[in-house]
């Protein structure tokens, strides 16, 4: 199993999300272009008519040349998307040539021209200013601005005198307060698509993380049940094997046969059952550890006794599985590496939590089947039941006693 296994059904909301961000950005950019296209072509309308007219000499020429500059200044903020909507990414310093460059060319035509359209630079100024640049120095903008309309005011500049003036002046506070206005539900959107984008990549890692946690789920079960049933097969059709090569009349072949088939059948039963689990069925718990006692000694003819003790409750069902999944593999582990002369299950309801000790005793190790500290050797066995008593928020502990080996588990109940 690699990858996502299953479609995540938040995915299609999230991109669709994501799509009409951008799709929005991208008709937001396409209208402030030809907004500032046609609010150029305007203005040049605007600054013909008005006297006195651009031309080929004298202030007529300043005229023309100022209007020109103010122009390119015009088509270099539209490249950049400003003032409707910046382009993302766009640092500050990219927009201060274009800028300079209308606030010296609208300054200039609005002293050269009063009746024309150099105010509209300064209204544009002070817009992409409060859009585009740190708070401080868009402040000083407007305020520069405002000054400099306030000593042509004083000037006596034709229509700039008395309430045109007072007009003109809340004009470009206006504009500037809904620039303020413009940044701060833009820096929202901007916010929302990194939100958007965080979101996604969050699902898509704890998707993965479900992926792993189930395979590893999926592990544990297919080894605990194999392991139990496959191991017992192995070491019954040994016996037989050798029963059979070296004594094929002795009455205790049929026995091991017997025994064999028993286990092949019970290993198919638990497989079933581990099948129908994953699909949601009913886990095993408690309720049938006596009968992995029972089936132990039906297969080793070894004594594995069952006790219980304190008051039985209900179990979570994570719970119940680990104390069955426990036992099952304490007890394979005890038929593949030990040879004891009994077996000891015991399970303990304490106010918080719940024991399990399987213990064999009188027992000898199987040859080349411990590892350090006398636990069986590596597999991944005591693996899975300690990364079951870990999930639950337990420990397990597997160590040697004095004449045999202990697994002892505590889980929370």
């Amino acid at each position: 199993m690699s990858g996502q296994p299953y479609p995540d059904p938040a995915a299609p909301v999230l991109a669709g999300l994501l799509r009409s961000r951008a799709e929005r950005m991208t008709m937001t950019w396409r209208r402030a272009r030809l907004a500032g296209a046609a609010a150029g072509a305007a203005w040049a309308v605007v600054a013909w008519r008005s006297h006195p007219r651009p031309g080929l000499h004298g202030m007529p020429l300043a005229i023309a040349v100022t209007s020109a500059c103010f122009l390119v200044a015009i088509l270099a903020l539209v490249r950049l998307g400003s003032p409707f909507a910046p382009l993302p990414g766009a640092k500050p310093r990219a927009h201060l040539p274009a800028l300079a460059l209308l606030a010296l060319s609208g300054g200039t035509l609005t002293l050269l021209q009063p009746s024309g359209p150099g105010f509209v630079g300064l209204v544009l100024l002070v817009a992409i200013a409060g859009r585009v640049l740190p708070r401080r120095i868009a402040a000083l903008v407007l305020a520069a601005c405002l000054g400099f309309l306030a000593v042509i005011a004083t000037m006596g500049k034709a229509g700039w005198g008395g309430l045109n003036g007072g007009v003109f002046l809340l004009a470009l506070v206006a504009v500037y307060v809904a620039s303020l206005s413009a940044r701060r539900g833009q820096a929202q959107e901007e916010q929302e698509e990194r939100l958007l984008a965080e979101l996604a990549e969050s699902r898509k890692a704890g998707l993965r993380a479900a992926a792993l946690a189930e395979r590893q789920r999926l592990a544990r079960e297919m080894h605990d049940v194999l392991a139990h049933s496959l191991s017992g097969l192995v070491v019954q059709l040994e016996g037989a094997r050798l029963l059979a090569a070296t004594a094929p009349g002795d009455d205790r072949l049929p026995a091991a046969i017997d025994r064999a088939h028993l286990l092949a059948r019970s290993g198919l039963d638990e497989a079933r059952a581990a099948i129908g689990m994953l699909r949601g069925d009913e886990l095993p718990g408690p309720g049938r550890l006596m009968e992995l006692a029972s089936a132990f000694t039906a297969g080793t003819g070894v004594p594995c006794q069952f006790t219980e003790a304190g008051t039985a409750r209900g179990l979570a069902s994570a719970v119940r599985l680990a104390l069955y999944r426990v036992t099952q593999e304490a007890l394979t582990n005890v038929r593949k590496h030990a040879r004891p002369d009994r077996v000891e299950v015991r399970l303990q309801y304490l106010p918080e939590t719940v024991t399990l000790t399987v213990q064999d005793f009188g027992s000898a190790r199987a040859g080349g089947g411990t590892g350090p500290g006398g636990e069986p050797a590596a597999g991944y066995g005591l693996t899975g039941m300690r990364e079951r008593a870990g999930l639950l928020g337990g420990s397990l502990d597997a160590s040697a006693t004095q004449d045999g080996f202990r697994v002892l588990l505590r889980v929370p109940a």
